[in-house]
């Protein structure tokens, strides 16, 4: 593959395994925000949190909407773990993270929906932060000033123009199918991830028609990325 292929990458349950421990302490820590900002019971608050994300593909764009939620507070308040003794036991990966991505030819971006200070850490724990010409987190994904996280083809859109990568030539690796089906209608190549889905995720034992190329790690990708060019 020629090096002027640019890769797109998502950070959780995609780069290192999410489900292992972080996503249940940023479950936590937002039903608690939920739960004190909004005065709503525990059960409550959980709720919201997984309607939500269901319904907008991040919690954060329902409260805004639906409560008035501040963003920059909510992403600061549930995120304020990263910094805290102890982070590096939560984050689980692949041995040679570092070395598998470096054989993965062309330019790589990351792209989360988690913030930016949230991302930072996670890829210098990770090894990986020298791998990124850059990273675009949900603070930068804003069209016409309101939140536009995964799956907004329109973001999708405004951050290719904004790389100068037409569609064809970017690929999004990601372990949601809700966001690499915007990202094939938009015509970028697609790869799943399922290695840290649930064993009775939907994409488990499937390759979706927008699918390009399914995998179980980025190890796999490393070995079979040439499939997909």
């Amino acid at each position: 593959m020629a090096p002027r292929f640019t890769w797109f990458f998502d950070l959780d349950n995609t780069l290192h395994d999410a489900s292992y421990r972080i996503f249940a302490t940023i479950d936590g820590t937002m039903n608690a925000y939920i739960e004190r900002h909004l005065a709503v019971s525990a059960r409550q608050a959980d709720h919201l949190r997984r309607s939500y994300w269901l319904r907008y593909g991040a919690t954060l764009l329902g409260l805004v909407r639906h409560h008035g939620v501040d963003p920059h507070h909510f992403l600061n308040e549930t995120h304020d773990f990263v910094e805290a003794p102890g982070m590096d036991g939560l984050i689980r990966s692949e041995r040679g993270l570092a070395r598998l991505m470096a054989r993965l030819p062309g330019r790589k971006v990351l792209l989360t929906n988690a913030p930016a200070r949230y991302a930072q850490v996670v890829v210098r724990s990770l090894g990986i932060h020298r791998h990124f010409a850059r990273r675009y987190a949900i603070e930068q994904m804003c069209v016409h000033g309101r939140f536009r996280p995964k799956p907004s083809r329109a973001m999708l859109r405004m951050l290719l123009a904004r790389e100068g990568v037409p569609p064809c030539r970017a690929v999004l690796v990601e372990d949601s199918a809700v966001n690499l089906k915007s990202a094939r209608v938009l015509g970028m190549r697609t790869v799943l991830v399922n290695g840290h889905t649930p064993a009775s995720g939907p994409t488990r034992k499937t390759r979706p028609g927008y699918v390009d190329l399914k995998v179980k790690s980025i190890a796999e990708l490393a070995r079979r990325h040439r499939l997909l060019f």
